[in-house]
């Protein structure tokens, strides 16, 4: 615990919420503008790491480890999203052969 309170105090907590923006805006940028599945997925899975490195972050400048216990509830939430995405993912390609996020529709019953 004292290793992670001596890194914290040498990096600023400014320099993990600019790192944070960055990789927040990145994967924003990849959801709102690519139409392929996977990279979707993967921008989603960005996201939610730069909340988790952020909650990490101010819970070690705080000296608080609830923000650690809720980030580990954030990965078992993005874990969920990733088994869920990759099943329809296969859905998708099995039944119209493509992962394109504009066949989507092609998928009523």
């Amino acid at each position: 615990m004292q290793h992670i309170q001596s890194a914290i105090q040498i990096i600023p907590l400014e320099h993990y919420v600019i790192v944070s923006i960055a990789l927040f805006s990145i994967g924003l940028l990849g959801v709102l503008f690519r139409r392929n599945t996977i990279i979707i997925l993967m921008c989603i899975e960005l996201m939610f790491n730069s909340v988790n490195l952020l909650i990490t972050a101010f819970a070690a400048y705080h000296s608080d480890p609830a923000g650690q216990v809720f980030v580990f509830f954030i990965m078992i939430v993005a874990a969920a999203e990733v088994a869920v995405g990759l099943s329809i993912l296969v859905m998708m390609k099995r039944n119209i052969d493509s992962v394109d996020i504009n066949l989507l529709n092609r998928l009523k019953w």
